[in-house]
This record gives structure tokens, C-alpha cells and sequence, in this order.
């Protein structure tokens, strides 16, 4: 897993490798631990609550903008100003659009990780108590078929808990690398 996550930062920037390889470990080890956990029977999956991933998700957010801010002094304004634009009108616009897309991205890196969090375990419930239902009626022959399902379904459910902290942790190296290489 180490090793992914280095190969991973790598690919972006071999400087942010080395300088923030321990938060980027911490971080996707919690969301795949609190993921995984989730799926054991009668647990809790913290990340399917929005207000878990909303303040983990700004916490970590406002992390970057600090490293941002104190990496490029007032040069970070520059991560809002297009360069190849000369049209005075048109380049207000876009720097109106461009704070709006920064200032929306750690809203849709809570809610994504709790949707998919949340549908998996509703979809869960709901097929358990399909499960139940047809194991309470004396039809012997749909027995297995809600079993089979279900089991489909764990297994996707696990493999979603990796992908969400995948992507999790791909999206918080990018704004890491955004703020780290403010030109556009």
C-alpha cells in the first residue's frame, strides 16, 4: 500500500512525494480503515455521515491552502488569473468561475465519498431485508438467489471502499500539486 501511494505521488510531483507522503498515507489509510470497517456486520461506517467527510474534507482543504499561501506569498492569486487571456471583460469572468470551481472543491470531495458510501450500505440493508423476507416464506427455491446477490454485492462494496479511498487520496494530491504549481 506504501509503495502505491509513493508511486502515486510520484506520478504528479517527486517534490510532493518526499514533503507530504506521511499526510497522504494517514489520510487514505483512515478513509480505507473507516471504509472497510463499515462493512463489517453491526458496524459504523463514519464515512457515509456528510458532516465525517465535509469536515475532513474542508479540514484538509484549508491544509492546502495554507501550503499554497505560504509556498507562494501573493503569487497565489495567480491560481485564479488565466494567462492566456486578454479580453478585460472575459478574463473577470473566468476568474469568477475559476473561484467558484476552487472554492466547490472540497464540498464535492465530502459529498462524493459520502454518496457512495451511503448508497452501498443503504442497497446493503435493503437486500438484507429481502434476504429475510424470502428466508420467513416457505418458497424453498428462492433461497439461494438473495444469497447470491448479496454476496455480489459485498463484493462490490469492497471494492468500492478501496476506490473511494483512491480517489480520495488522487484528488487531495492534485490540490496538493495545484497549490505547490500555482501557474496555469
Amino acid at each position: 500500500m506504501y509503495g502505491l501511494l509513493l508511486n502515486m505521488l510520484g506520478q504528479v510531483n517527486t517534490v510532493i512525494a518526499l514533503q507530504y507522503y506521511s499526510l497522504i498515507v494517514v489520510i487514505s489509510m483512515l478513509i480505507l480503515l473507516c471504509n472497510v470497517l463499515g462493512l463489517l456486520p453491526y458496524s459504523f461506517t463514519i464515512t457515509s455521515q456528510l458532516f465525517v467527510t465535509f469536515m475532513l474534507s474542508i479540514s484538509l482543504f484549508i491544509g492546502v491552502i495554507i501550503i499554497g499561501i505560504y509556498r507562494n506569498k501573493l503569487n497565489f492569486i495567480k491560481f485564479f488569473i488565466p494567462s492566456a487571456v486578454s479580453n478585460i471583460f472575459l478574463k473577470g469572468f473566468l476568474i469568477i468561475i475559476e473561484l467558484l470551481s476552487f472554492i466547490i472543491r472540497p464540498f464535492s470531495l465530502g459529498i462524493r465519498l459520502f454518496a457512495n458510501m451511503l448508497a452501498g450500505h443503504t442497497l446493503m440493508f435493503i437486500l438484507g431485508g429481502f434476504m429475510f423476507s424470502v428466508l420467513l416464506s416457505n418458497f424453498v427455491l428462492c433461497y439461494g438467489l438473495p444469497l447470491i446477490i448479496i454476496m455480489l454485492v459485498v463484493v462490490l462494496e469492497i471494492s468500492i471502499a478501496f476506490i473511494q479511498a483512491y480517489v480520495f487520496t488522487i484528488l487531495l494530491i492534485i490540490y496538493i500539486n495545484d497549490m505547490m504549481n500555482i501557474n496555469h
